[in-house]
């Protein structure tokens, strides 16, 4: 693993575009040096370094439909690859997960298989960029880059998206997700709020929110295709 190739990590040309004075901004140079000191003293890293920018380079910034909003990557080995609430083929559902899966199980009325994989790819395939406003972290350290400067550069992502887009479905779930929504222009896009669901506090809430409907019908109704989220 080189220094260079884990903080240049290749991004989508859409949005390089919309990003490129973020990408030369002080702050951006400021991350970047403080990531490879700790990756030079031997610190490890989440997640692997091409999929630092996973969720953009899976969903460009011309076919972004929804935005589901985290905090930032899972800390645990094997989990983190990009994409918020996601984790790869065959590892375990972290506790999240499970309830976003229990949800779409109660509001589309569809029965999910017992071994419903947590690989959010297909979501992201499909327009759902999954979003973490911190984009690495240390290994067992939660919010470990808070700070750092990433919340500078999505912030920026998720303004971009709502001055030059139309249409988007911003779901915010959580305190942490919601204090974004000033970044959103509420007359131009759907904005769905709700609890985080976690497993201490998605039952204020979270269970029976019916995102997953709610951002259907609105595709139907702005002549979108709809999601395929099961």
């Amino acid at each position: 693993m080189t220094t260079k190739t884990t903080l240049n990590p290749q991004i989508e040309e859409g949005w390089k575009k919309v990003l490129i004075e973020e990408f030369s901004a002080e702050y951006m140079k400021e991350l970047k040096k403080k990531l490879a000191e700790e990756l030079e003293s031997g610190v490890i890293l989440y997640p692997p370094p091409k999929q630092i920018f996973n969720a953009f380079n899976l969903t460009p910034f011309d076919k972004v439909k929804v935005v589901i909003l985290g905090q930032d990557p899972y800390h645990g080995r094997g989990q983190a690859h990009g994409l918020s609430f996601s984790v790869p083929d065959s590892v375990n559902l972290p506790p999240s997960l499970i309830n976003i899966f229990k949800e779409i199980e109660s509001d589309l009325a569809v029965k999910q298989p017992k071994t419903k994989n947590g690989n959010l790819e297909g979501w992201a395939k499909q327009g759902v960029l999954l979003l973490n406003a911190i984009l690495t972290v240390r290994a067992n350290s939660p919010a470990s880059h808070r700070n750092l400067g990433w919340e500078k550069l999505t912030n920026a992502a998720i303004k971009a998206l709502s001055d030059k887009r139309e249409n988007i479905v911003f779901l915010l779930w959580g305190k942490f997700a919601q204090e974004k929504e000033n970044l959103i222009d509420g007359g131009k896009h759907l904005v769905l709020k709700a609890p985080h669901p976690s497993p201490f506090s998605a039952s204020s809430g979270f269970f029976g929110c019916k995102h997953f409907s709610k951002t259907n019908a609105y595709f139907l109704k702005t002549g979108q295709t709809p999601i395929g989220w099961v």
